[in-house]
């Protein structure tokens, strides 16, 4: 297609997973409370994992207060909140769009996996978004509230305090998605498992310079708690692309 059509099929398949949001956010926002109360979790609890039971408890911490410092601020917090929930509600419909926007690039063959690609797609940015929101997001904010605080008291803005979580989990969600990356590239032939594994010092490098760039906080804290993960999860991409080389090699 010449590039005005890619254009236009690229706005058509953007307004379409806007108005998906849009309609999910309209019955979303009613239950904006209850998303605020669940977002405050890393706040007041985080969870504790042992080898005996219980395996996995919820150890509840002192909740800093939260404060709002404009009149409109806890509105517009309403709004993120809501308007986060019905992005990764509407995933689905979201990925499904960008299938069909490189569908056409495609072979035949490769069109049939529009099922398994919107399935692992939403399963491992919900699989980032719980990692972060269950496991990272108390643990940083239970170490960056308590590191050095002996002489001053925490005093949250509720904007400060939500942006810094929506940007953590919308972060830990997109990192998620790599080895489906990697999976891809290499099925279309972009990448081998071979080049990936001689890169990989350069993607240690990449993904300290994505946790710098991703996290909200400019600590080197922060950043590792993201570069971490991007590090293993390329190594599992590099597992499933040798997976998938040696099964086109066979065939």
């Amino acid at each position: 297609m010449p590039l005005t059509e890619h254009l236009s099929e690229l706005r058509r398949r953007i307004l379409t997973s806007l108005a998906a949001v849009f309609v999910v956010f309209v019955v979303v926002f009613n239950y904006s409370e209850k998303l605020f109360e669940l977002i405050t979790f890393p706040l007041r609890a985080e969870l504790h994992f042992s080898v005996g039971a219980p395996y996995i408890e919820v150890i509840r911490k002192t909740a800093a207060p939260l404060v709002f410092l404009a009149p409109a601020e806890a509105f517009w917090m309403h709004l993120k909140v809501s308007l986060v929930a019905s992005l990764i509600i509407s995933l689905p419909v979201v990925f499904y769009q960008l299938w069909r926007f490189i569908a056409p690039g495609l072979l035949e063959k490769e069109k049939k996996y529009v099922i398994p690609f919107i399935f692992f797609a939403t399963s491992l940015f919900l699989v980032g978004a719980l990692f972060c929101f269950g496991i990272v997001l108390p643990f940083a904010i239970t170490f960056l509230l308590g590191y050095k605080t002996q002489n001053i008291a925490p005093m949250l803005s509720v904007g400060s305090y939500v942006d810094f979580c929506l940007k953590f989990i919308l972060a830990f969600g997109i990192i998620f998605e790599l080895p489906l990356v990697i999976v891809f590239l290499t099925k279309i032939g972009v990448v081998t498992p071979k080049t990936l594994a001689k890169n990989r010092k350069f993607a240690v490098l990449f993904a300290f310079i994505a946790g710098a760039i991703l996290t909200p906080t400019p600590d080197a804290f922060n950043q590792t708690l993201m570069a971490v993960p991007i590090i293993i999860l390329y190594e599992i991409g590099i597992l499933l692309s040798r997976l998938i080389y040696r099964k086109r090699k066979n065939v």
